[in-house]
């Protein structure tokens, strides 16, 4: 059982204190980590602003090489990292090792970023007054960004904080989920042997309470980018002050389906996006809306797909599901399905636990109050509900506190088009599940789900500050 260090300003430190890091699954200790000290937490900091000029002064081609190399050693090392996943968040390896290469795509992205990133020119003698004037306009890193990451996807939401901030020329101190720091420490380990400069990314573990704090409120810290909760980005967004904020929060993701051409494929996939990683992912199906002329067929073909899942040890080829991160989790998605059954819900399959797993579980006829509904399960459960109308589909979609992304299987263009405009969501994914996701797309939603767009594009801008230059001829 190995003792971690953190990672400040190039150099492997000691903690003062250290805490227990158990696998999901089997409760077994798996890594000794360290607490970071305020200390220690204010050294990260000090060396990230020591390293911003450093970071600054790098061509495009020097950040971009960095990048690469991060790429290719993630190929490199994938099985490792994937053996990572499944100790400490019971990823199965199945999933983790998709992880890995999805990983290594987005550094790939960030790389290439790098080198596209630039301004445009402005045509100040449109105006009356700009007669004789020449303006363009230039992207320059905003300096220290503090990045707070969840445990579900460790390594490529890592890569979605650190590859845009590092091609933009700018510098990170990362707190990784409690949960999750081993690939946190795992992903410094190979930007250091990229040749990153010393400082230009620190790794804090910890209590939130103590550094997530610590780096909201500094005032060298100049962007705060978080994965996570509803609360606590909430908590963030009134302590940041004047800070850039990016926040990608919770969800409750819909499904419509209204018409298709093949009702198996449909609910296959939505079975894939309700159960993957049992459902602890931001955007996983948790909601599906049938139309009643499909609903039972729908139902009883994606109840099959359901039961051909493997549930167990996520070290196993075969586990297609396996524990949720910790015990108290699984307590309250029993707790939800419970009160779900109370309320005259019908438990299709599953609903029980096998050991430190909750069985991918199908309610029907679920009331839009529930728990189940309304808030986010982060869990193997899904509600399958049906409609009338169209305009009842879209209405029961809306009809959440969440917008992040929605599905809808229509073989009509004109709904599809009428999908995308009305649905209140930040992304709609036509003849598929909302958990649909490439690493280059613009990711990020409305209302609870978050501010600001994540896609590495997207992320590399809002970490940038765009300056204005003006000449008179």
């Amino acid at each position: 059982m190995e003792k971690q260090k953190l990672f400040i300003n190039g150099n492997w430190e000691e903690g003062v204190e250290y805490e227990e890091l158990r696998s999901p699954y089997n409760q077994e200790v798996v890594a000794m980590i360290p607490l970071a000290t305020i200390e220690q937490v204010e050294n990260s900091i000090a060396s990230a602003q020591e390293a911003t000029k450093i970071m600054r002064d790098l061509t495009s081609f020097e950040r971009a090489e960095i990048l690469e190399k991060v790429s290719n050693l993630f190929t490199e090392r994938l099985e490792e990292c994937a053996l990572i996943l499944a100790a400490e968040n019971a990823k199965p390896l199945k999933a983790a090792r998709t992880e890995i290469m999805r990983t290594a795509e987005t550094y790939k992205f960030a790389a290439e970023e790098a080198k596209r990133l630039h301004g445009e020119t402005v045509p100040l003698d449109a105006a009356k007054s700009g007669k004789g004037r020449f303006g363009y306009t230039k992207r320059e890193p905003l300096g220290v960004i503090a990045a707070i990451t969840p445990f579900n996807f460790p390594f490529n939401l890592v890569a979605h904080k650190l590859g845009p901030a590092f091609a933009a020329g700018n510098t990170v101190v990362l707190k990784p989920a409690s949960q999750t720091p081993l690939s946190a420490i795992m992903t410094a380990k190979l930007f250091e042997e990229a040749g990153l400069p010393e400082g230009a990314l620190n790794v804090v573990t910890g209590k939130g309470s103590v550094v997530g704090d610590l780096l909201v409120q500094d005032a060298r810290v100049k962007m705060i980018t978080f994965t996570g909760s509803v609360p606590v980005g909430t908590r963030i967004k009134e302590k940041a002050g004047l800070k850039r904020v990016t926040l990608e929060l919770g969800s409750n993701a819909a499904v419509i389906i209204d018409s298709t051409d093949n009702l198996d494929a449909v609910a296959a996939r939505c079975a894939e996006g309700a159960f993957n990683f049992a459902g602890q992912v931001c955007i996983s199906v948790q909601r599906i809306y049938v139309h009643e002329n499909l609903f039972e067929e729908f139902v009883e073909k994606m109840k099959y797909y359901t039961s051909q899942f493997v549930l167990g040890d996520p070290n196993l080829e075969t586990t297609d599901v396996s524990a949720l991160i910790n015990p108290t989790e699984t307590d309250r998605i029993e707790k939800w399905v419970k009160e779900a059954e109370q309320a005259g819900t019908n438990v299709v399959i599953g609903g029980k636990r096998e050991g430190a797993v909750f069985q991918p579980t199908i309610l029907v006829n679920t009331g839009e109050n529930l728990s189940i509904s309304c808030n986010e399960a982060f869990g193997p459960v899904v509600s399958v509900n049906s409609y009338k109308t169209w305009d009842e589909a879209i209405e029961l979609v809306n009809n959440s506190e969440y917008g992040l992304q929605a599905g809808v299987y229509t073989t009509s263009i004109k709904k599809a088009f009428e999908a995308a405009d009305r649905l209140e969501v930040g992304g709609v994914i036509i003849n598929d599940i909302p958990t649909f996701r490439v690493d280059n797309m613009p990711y990020g939603g409305v209302k609870n789900s978050g501010v600001g767009k994540e896609g590495i594009k997207y992320s590399t801008e809002e970490m940038t500050e765009l300056k204005f230059v003006s000449f008179k001829l």
